[in-house]
C-alpha cells in the first residue's frame, strides 16, 4: 500500500481572497503563502465558498454537498452523525487526527470522539479579557459610530507576553507539538481551524503598525442610490450607523484587519516550519483557504451577511501544497475553484472511493499543470424561505439590539425581503443571482469588478441573462439531492 500523506488544513475565518501580496496586493504582507504559491504549491485566484457564513460553509466543504443538498444553511444546523465529513473518513482511513479550534461543523452535544482523536484543549488557558467578543470596552458610547463597527484597533500584550496569547495562538503552538510528537506508525492531520481574521477587527504589534496605510488598495464606496442591491445590504448600512466615518478611519480599520491576516501568516508559516524540521514537509499535503470573507468596509459595511454574495464575501483563498510525490507547477491559477473540491482532492490524493454522492471535484489535474480549466461556473447560496422559523436564527438574537451582529440579525428576524432565499450563479465574466421576494441581480464584472451596478434590466445583456439562468437550472438538477450508495431490503 503506498504510503499516506500527512495532511494540514489550515482554515482561518473570515479571510478575503484580495489580502494576500502574491495575488498583486501591495498593502499585504503574507511571504508564507506567497513562498508557497512560488514554490511548491498553487494559489486559486477565483475560489469561491458556497456560503457567506460559518457553519454552512464548513459543512459543505467538509462534505462536498452544496448547502441545499441537506438544508445546511444556518448557523445552527451542522453535521447529523449520519452525514458525510472528511474529517470522519480520515479518521477511520487510519488518520491520527488532531482538531485545534472551533467548531461550526458538527452538534457539539455529541461529542467530537467520530471526527478526531483529540479535541485539543491548551494546558495554558488563554486569558479571558482576548475574548473580544465577550468584552466590548472598546466599542464605546452605545449610540456613538463605532458600536457597530467591528473596530477594536490595537491590542495589548502583556509584559511578559512575546503575543496576544489568544486561542489562536494556543491552538496554533498545540498544532506544532502534536507535529513535533507526531505518531510514528500514522499518517497525521492536522485541522486547524483558527478565528482570525474575523473581527472584531483587532490585533497586537507588531502586526497592527506593519501595514502601509498608504498601499491599501481602495474601497467599493457605499451606493449613492441602494436600488439595485439586495435590501438587507442597506438595512445593514442604515443600523451600522457607519456613514460618518472618514477614509483615514477606515484606514485603520482596514490596516487592522491585513494585520490580523499577517499574523495568521505568521501563524502558517510556524507550522510549516514545524514540518521542516521533524522532516515531514514533503509527505504533507497542504490545504490553506478560508470558509468566506469579510465587507471591511466595501459598500460602507463591515462583517458579512449570510445572502449576499458580493466577491469580498464569497471569493476566498486557496493554495494548496501536494506532497513531494505530486506533480506541482507552482503559480497562480486563474480556474474557476469551490471549497467542496478541496474534499474531493483529499480523496483523490488517498484513492478514496467516496461512499456518498458529492460534487467536489479533485484539484489535482490544475495543482499538476495538466489544465487550467475546471469549472465553467462556481455556486454560493443563502437566506430562507418565507415562514421558515427555524431558520431565523433565533439564538444568535439573546444579545438584543447591543449585540455585535444585531444590524443583521434583526432583519434574519423579519418575514420581509432582506432574508430571501438567493443563490449566486458567477462566471469569470459574469454574476447572477436569483431571489425570491425580491429584485434578481446581474453585473457585468470586466467593466464593473465592484458589482455597483445591478443590469438585470438592461436589454443588452438579455442572451447573458437567459444563459445564467439555464446555467443554474442545471446546477440544481445535478445537485438536488445526494442518494445514499446503499440499498434498503424491500422485503
Amino acid at each position: 500500500m503506498v504510503k499516506q500523506p500527512h495532511i494540514v488544513i489550515f482554515n482561518p475565518d473570515q479571510w478575503r481572497s484580495d489580502v494576500m501580496g502574491h495575488l498583486g496586493n501591495p498593502a499585504a504582507i503574507t511571504p508564507n503563502l506567497d513562498r508557497m504559491a512560488a514554490t511548491d504549491g498553487v494559489s486559486f485566484r477565483n475560489a469561491f465558498c458556497q456560503n457567506t457564513v460559518c457553519t454552512p460553509s464548513r459543512c459543505s466543504f467538509m462534505s462536498g454537498w452544496y448547502p441545499h443538498v441537506r438544508g445546511h444553511r444556518t448557523m445552527y444546523h451542522m453535521m447529523q452523525p449520519d452525514e458525510p465529513v472528511l474529517l470522519k473518513t480520515l479518521k477511520a482511513r487510519g488518520y491520527f487526527v488532531w482538531w485545534g479550534g472551533k467548531n461550526d461543523l458538527v452538534p457539539a452535544e455529541n461529542g467530537y470522539s467520530a471526527y478526531c482523536d483529540v479535541k485539543y484543549e491548551p494546558e495554558r488557558t488563554p486569558r479571558p479579557e482576548t475574548n473580544l467578543h465577550a468584552r466590548d470596552a472598546w466599542r464605546g458610547d452605545p449610540e456613538g459610530d463605532n458600536y457597530y463597527s467591528f473596530y477594536a484597533g490595537q491590542l495589548e500584550k502583556a509584559e511578559t507576553e512575546d503575543a496576544y496569547y489568544d486561542g489562536d495562538w494556543a491552538n496554533v503552538l498545540g498544532a506544532i507539538e502534536q507535529i513535533r510528537n507526531a505518531p510514528a506508525d500514522q499518517p497525521l492531520c492536522i485541522y486547524l481551524p483558527l478565528l482570525y481574521p474575523h473581527p472584531p477587527y483587532g490585533v497586537e504589534e507588531p502586526y497592527f503598525s506593519m501595514i502601509d496605510r498608504a498601499k491599501l488598495p481602495p474601497r467599493i464606496p457605499a451606493p449613492t442610490d441602494w436600488s439595485g442591491k439586495p435590501s438587507l445590504l442597506k438595512g445593514i448600512h442604515d443600523k451600522q450607523r457607519l456613514q460618518g466615518w472618514d477614509q483615514t478611519r477606515w484606514n485603520e480599520l482596514r490596516a487592522t484587519y491585513y494585520g490580523m491576516c499577517a499574523r495568521v501568516d505568521q501563524q502558517f508559516g510556524m507550522v510549516m516550519d514545524a514540518l521542516r524540521e521533524v522532516g515531514m514537509y514533503d509527505e504533507t499535503a497542504v490545504f490553506f483557504f478560508s470558509d468566506h470573507g469579510d465587507f471591511t468596509g466595501d459598500y460602507g459595511l463591515v462583517e458579512k451577511t449570510q445572502n449576499t454574495f458580493e466577491d469580498c464575501l464569497s471569493r476566498v483563498p486557496f493554495v494548496v501544497k501536494p506532497p513531494k510525490a505530486e506533480p506541482v507547477q507552482p503559480r497562480v491559477s486563474d480556474a474557476l475553484v469551490e471549497l467542496i473540491d478541496f474534499s474531493a482532492t483529499v480523496e483523490a490524493l488517498l484513492g478514496i472511493e467516496p461512499a456518498h454522492s458529492h460534487y467536489g471535484r479533485s484539484l489535482l489535474p490544475l495543482i499538476a499543470g495538466e489544465t487550467d480549466s475546471h469549472r465553467d461556473a462556481v455556486f454560493c447560496e443563502g437566506g430562507r424561505r418565507h415562514g421558515e422559523q427555524q431558520c431565523m436564527e433565533r439564538e444568535s438574537a439573546s444579545a438584543g439590539n447591543s449585540g455585535l451582529y444585531s444590524p443583521r440579525i434583526q432583519w434574519q428576524l423579519q418575514e420581509g425581503p432582506e432574508h430571501t432565499k438567493a443563490v449566486m450563479c458567477r462566471t469569470h465574466t459574469h454574476k447572477y443571482v436569483r431571489r425570491l421576494y425580491e429584485q434578481d441581480e446581474l453585473y457585468e464584472l470586466g467593466s464593473d469588478p465592484g458589482e455597483t451596478v445591478n443590469r438585470i434590466q438592461d436589454p443588452a445583456l438579455s442572451t447573458v441573462l437567459a444563459e445564467l439562468k439555464e446555467r443554474m437550472l442545471t446546477f440544481y438538477q445535478e445537485t438536488c439531492d445526494a442518494v445514499p450508495h446503499r440499498a434498503n431490503r424491500r422485503m
